[in-house]
């Protein structure tokens, strides 16, 4: 029969393209990881594996078992996951992508609780940008994402809203747009674009809501900067690098408002997989957020 590990390790050195970071990865010695793909090789009678001066590519059928294996995999890790939520203890890894926005701003309370909760669990936490966390969900690296939610998900997820973030456009104390801020007529959108804006990617959502309300017209050629830490886009923003649309969360003496006609909101939450069990300890992590709503 088809061993999981060796099928683990099949997947592995496909992602790595190297048998060495593949051992890394897995934790074991490099002949083990090809010891493993070999037996795989065997069962199926073909080459899973290009090996030209040192580079590693899958061959065709190798392309072909890659989903396959990964469904396996996935299809394995899902019964122990139900096996181990048969019993009532919540103990064992987790592991979740955030975004750092949410790390930092909204889950310190959460994780406090949790941790005080179930001090058993191992908890792995990756820092990620929301579309690739979609995608380690998607691929079962991880059981969900806490993240912005983007407009349009893989069907093989699913999102839920755990919080509404609205936005605020802003600049900082010493911008030629401060003047604005008391003022009872709200800026034209457009009228943005005459100065240099500091924003996440334009693979973002946050980036995407405010190109959707400027119907049109092309965001990327006025960024000055963009990053997606938006940690830092505050503090370049207080600086005086440009104007920003920033969580009202963030807001403090140093940045001021601008009134516009627009409503900007963005909401944070859930991604999970729809057909994936969530261990015990993702399912009490779960349910902690939801109480946070």
């Amino acid at each position: 029969s088809m061993e999981i590990s060796s099928l683990q390790a099949f997947l592995t050195v496909a992602r790595e393209q190297s048998f060495s970071r593949a051992a890394e990865a897995l934790f074991i010695t490099q002949p083990a990881v090809s010891k493993r793909v070999a037996a795989l090789e065997e069962t199926l009678n073909t080459k899973l594996f290009n090996r030209i001066n040192r580079q590693v590519s899958l061959t065709e059928s190798g392309k072909q078992l890659l989903p396959k294996a990964q469904e396996l995999v996935n299809q394995a890790e899902d019964m122990k996951r139900f096996a181990s939520s048969l019993s009532d203890e919540v103990s064992g890894p987790l592991k979740v992508a955030v975004s750092h926005h949410i790390g930092l701003r909204r889950l310190p309370p959460i994780l406090r609780q949790f941790r005080c909760e179930y001090p058993e669990v191992e908890l792995d936490m990756k820092f990620d940008e929301s579309e690739q966390a979609a995608r380690l969900v998607e691929q079962g690296e991880i059981e969900f994402a806490l993240v912005t939610l983007p407009k349009h998900l893989p069907g093989s997820l699913t999102a839920e809203v755990v919080w509404e973030d609205p936005l605020e456009l802003v600049v900082g104390r010493d911008h030629p747009l401060a003047a604005r801020a008391d003022s009872s007529e709200p800026l034209p959108l457009k009228q943005l674009l005459n100065y240099p804006g500091a924003l996440p990617t334009a693979d973002t959502e946050t980036f995407a809501i405010l190109q959707r309300k400027l119907s049109g017209r092309d965001l990327k050629n006025h960024l000055q900067m963009s990053t997606n830490n938006l940690e830092t886009l505050k503090m370049l923003v207080v600086a005086g690098a440009g104007w920003s649309l920033l969580p009202r969360t963030m807001l403090d003496e140093y940045l001021v408002v601008i009134p516009t006609a627009e409503q900007f909101v963005r909401y944070l939450g859930m991604i999970l997989h729809k057909k994936r069990s969530l261990s015990n300890a993702a399912t009490a992590m779960y349910a902690l957020i939801l109480a946070d709503k």
